[in-house]
């Protein structure tokens, strides 16, 4: 079992970053086929570069990493608050 174990690992983050790159919108990854096949083909490197160069390039420049892009409340959306 204790051999098993970065076998399961190396496949949990494969199959991880596979769903998140098949899952990322076209317009924000442009070259979505080519991650997919990069992170199947290269089992070790390719998840790897999914993680430090692909997530970064599906946001926007100048947008926060794990804020939202828009208003959540009424109470901190400038243009609601303007009709007022």
């Amino acid at each position: 079992m204790g051999r098993a174990l970065p076998i399961v690992l190396l496949v949990a983050v494969t199959v991880y970053a596979l769903v998140e790159a098949v899952l990322t919108p076209r317009q924000h990854l442009p070259r979505k086929v080519w991650w997919v096949l990069g992170i199947v083909l290269l089992p070790v490197l390719g998840p790897a570069a999914w993680f430090v160069v692909g997530r970064r390039s599906r946001r926007a420049p100048g947008q926060q990493s794990g804020g939202p892009a828009h208003p959540i409340a009424p109470d901190d959306d400038p243009d609601f608050l303007r009709g007022l």
